[in-house]
């Protein structure tokens, strides 16, 4: 830990100028004082390509495609006058879409009004609506919200259970090419209830998806109530402040110009090439440092906040998603990557700091505190309802809040006394402002430490490969179960080998397993256990 942590405080804090405002500490970060100078070179070349990035140059070679989503928050920025236009008439559409609802204008089938929503996506289409809808929830929200973000029939009766009314539901399919299973199953399991309810699907549904795309074309041949489009210059995680999230946002009744204005201030103040007022040019150089350049400590986010719990999980895809990659941009096998998890203060407290303290240090952490004990009860701008809870003092002249941060000073403490590294961003009241602000700076250093180590942080060639591997066990199910159906019975070995893949003994056990578990609907019987295990038809 460095001798004079106050002193390096004083030094190195960043104040950050957006609405509410959010600082900046890196002090408990422990780089020689030359770091900043010596990293100045590397640093003015990634501020040139994110400068670059926002001119609309091609930053997804792999793709060729720009990457916009500063353009979300800035239409003025966007390359061309067409691109500008689509974002404000976007914005405008969704705007005049949620007042419709909300205002009864635009009603459910039967003519009554939408008082619930369902949201179904997943990934980028997911964690980010997922992160704002909890951090911002009230008890004044215009529609209650539930979402489908996995391909399990579990999960989705139970989302399906919570919901009060079907009838007065409206279900928001998010999907940029339209082909994503999970999203598809989810799609295919609501309008199932929907019609198990007497309703149609249509009348209840909106789709988010790409122009001409499988889900585009099925929205406009079943009418579905509105479309809303995901452009190709958007990733799905970087998505957030697209229609992605700003209808389901809006929808729920949060103040969407609020959360684009404090993203496009951050975007401002992450634009200067001036290291040391620039937050995240100072968290990428936080993160290369920690890691050696080569990702070698993973971060830990500690929010000390309820509210902000979903965002270790929205930054595992924003930060893993886009740095984890085998190659550089040079064709060089780098296996880059900053591995991401977290929970909450002071819960972290009392499962995993003992280790963080005490244990293997491969990590840093990423602590943040919200200096406003209470957030305000209320979505409706220029109002603050705070809860009873945050002047209840639980001690004389000690609060629960007081606690709260009490706990997050001292775990801070705890780490740096055994010389774990911690930096912390502070946030001075948690708002539609600050949680907008939040994203973009977590993107905009995500972008830049991408520059650092000469990555694309714009593709996913991982994802796809596990795409294609899921879809090569469906093909074999399907002949696994066509075997049975023609009367063959058998072992793994015996049933793999009889449709013609003997080398997928062990994916046919792991299957036909599965499929025995469900009988209702695959008619498969198990006998034995263990790859032994015996399988035909039930």
């Amino acid at each position: 830990m460095p001798a004079d942590t106050w002193q390096r405080y004083k030094t190195y804090f960043c104040q950050t100028p957006v609405a509410g405002g959010i600082d900046l500490d890196i002090s408990r970060m422990h780089f020689p004082d030359d770091l900043l100078s010596r990293m100045a070179a590397p640093l003015d070349k990634a501020f040139s390509s994110m400068d670059a990035l926002e001119k609309g140059a091609i930053a997804n070679p792999d793709e060729n495609r720009m990457v916009g989503h500063y353009w979300l928050r800035n239409p003025q920025l966007a390359p061309t006058p067409e691109i500008r236009s689509e974002i404000e008439h976007t914005l405008a559409r969704i705007k005049a879409f949620a007042a419709d609802i909300h205002s009864g204008k635009r009603r459910a089938q039967g003519g009554v009004p939408f008082d619930s929503l369902l949201v179904i996506g997943i990934g980028g289409s997911a964690l980010g609506p997922e992160f704002v809808s909890d951090a911002l929830a009230t008890p004044d929200d215009k529609m209650s919200v539930h979402f489908f973000d996995n391909t399990d029939p579990d999960g989705f009766d139970k989302t399906l259970a919570a919901i009060p009314n079907l009838a007065r539901t409206l279900t928001l399919v998010i999907s940029k090419s339209g082909g994503t299973k999970e999203t598809r199953n989810g799609m295919l399991a609501a309008a199932a209830a929907y019609k198990a309810a007497n309703l149609t699907f249509a009348k209840h549904a909106v789709a988010i998806t790409g122009d001409g795309s499988e889900l585009d074309k099925v929205a406009v041949s079943e009418q579905w109530l509105e479309r809303f489009p995901m452009w190709d210059w958007v990733g799905g995680r970087t998505s957030e402040l697209s229609a992605v999230g700003l209808l389901p946002a809006a929808l729920q009744g949060i103040d969407i110009d609020a959360l684009l204005a404090g993203a496009r201030d951050m975007d401002a103040a992450t634009r200067s090439h001036e290291l040391r007022k620039n937050p995240a040019a100072l968290m990428a150089l936080m993160w290369h440092h920690a890691g050696s350049g080569k990702g070698l400590k993973d971060m830990v986010v500690l929010p000390y906040k309820d509210r902000l719990l979903l965002f270790s999980r929205y930054l595992q895809q924003l930060v893993m998603e886009s740095l984890g990659k085998e190659k550089d941009r040079s064709g060089n096998t780098v296996h880059q990557g900053i591995a991401v998890y977290g929970n909450k203060g002071s819960t972290d407290q009392h499962a995993y700091v003992q280790q963080l303290r005490e244990g293997i240090n491969n990590f840093f952490v990423t602590f943040i505190e919200v200096l406003h004990d209470a957030t305000p009860m209320s979505s409706s701008p220029g109002t603050a309802i705070p809860g009873q809870s945050a002047a209840f003092q639980v001690e004389p002249d000690v609060t629960s809040g007081d606690y709260l941060h009490g706990f997050f000073q001292g775990t801070r403490r705890a780490l740096a006394e055994n010389n774990r590294e911690s930096l912390t961003i502070t946030v001075h009241q948690l708002s539609p402002n600050a949680i907008g602000a939040l994203i973009a700076l977590f993107e905009r250093a995500v972008g830049l430490y991408a520059e650092l180590i000469n990555i694309n942080a714009y593709h996913q060639p991982g994802v796809e490969a596990g795409k294609k591997a899921a879809t090569a066990v469906i093909a074999l199910q399907r002949k696994l179960l066509a075997a049975l159906r023609d009367g063959k019975t058998g072992t793994a070995d015996q049933l793999a080998a009889a449709i013609g893949s003997p080398d997928e003994s062990e994916t046919a056990f792991l299957t036909l397993r599965h499929l025995a578990a469900n009988p209702a609907s695959t008619h498969i019987k198990i006998q034995g256990a263990g790859p032994t295990a015996t399988f035909s038809r039930a």
